[in-house]
């Protein structure tokens, strides 16, 4: 069933799939239109091509605006793609502060940061994709795929150490597992929704909470998604 709320989804990611600008969309001058249009227009471009097939020209058409205009806002297609992982890595932060942050039962909050990972990535997988591909050819993309990475890494690495401390997860060495789950994550995820037509969310999002669950908190909290743990 659709509902109100898929509706707008669907509406919203139409017209600035990106986010690229916190302000209303009624305050957002021709410049920032410019700007979001350039990098939604690559967002639609990666859907199908590979970054190796992007240039400035064949961007900037589909756009309507002058190829000069590019320049206004990216030095070049590298920064582009920098500034697309960017809203990636800021998107799923955003949405995956519960686990992080949250207090009370850590396998709910783990869950519902996972919901939103998977949501972030139905809409901009092909970011991940495109990134992944070209870093294996491209140092200066490589440099910046790795401190995303990096990133995530030590994040799940001090939240996993922290919640250890609580006595909340067996003991053993976080950052060799949160290098895992993290890349475990980003290629499920690339593989599900990297390119049309894109899997369905779910199996996606069951798989990972099966794991991160299992691997962090326990497999008898699997089923139920709820455990009787407390985070302070």
């Amino acid at each position: 069933m659709i509902t109100y709320s898929d509706i707008m989804s669907e509406i919203i990611k139409i017209s600035f799939p990106l986010r690229v600008s916190p302000q209303p969309v009624l305050k957002i001058g021709k410049s920032e239109h410019t700007r979001a249009a350039i990098l939604n227009a690559a967002l639609e471009f990666f859907w199908s091509h590979p970054f190796r097939d992007l240039t400035v020209s064949s961007l900037m058409a589909s756009t309507g605006a002058s190829r000069p205009a590019f320049y206004q806002y990216f030095k070049d297609l590298h920064e582009l793609m920098e500034t697309l992982l960017g809203i990636v890595k800021d998107e799923i932060l955003a949405v995956t502060g519960a686990w992080f942050e949250g207090v009370g039962d850590p396998v709910v909050l783990l869950s519902e940061s996972l919901d939103g990972l998977v949501e972030v990535c139905y809409r901009l997988g092909p970011i991940l994709r495109a990134i992944d591909d070209a870093s294996a050819s491209d140092k200066r993309l490589e440099k910046a795929w790795a401190q995303f990475f990096g990133e995530f890494n030590d994040a799940v690495s001090a939240r996993i150490e922290a919640d250890q401390a609580q006595g909340l997860i067996p003991d053993f060495s976080a950052r060799p597992v949160a290098i895992a789950l993290n890349h475990l994550d980003a290629y499920t995820l690339i593989e599900a929704f990297g390119r049309r037509p894109r899997s369905k969310r779910e199996p996606a999002r069951e798989a990972l909470a099966r794991i991160w669950i299992s691997t962090l908190y326990g497999s008898e909290f699997v089923e139920k998604g709820c455990s009787n743990l407390v985070r302070k």
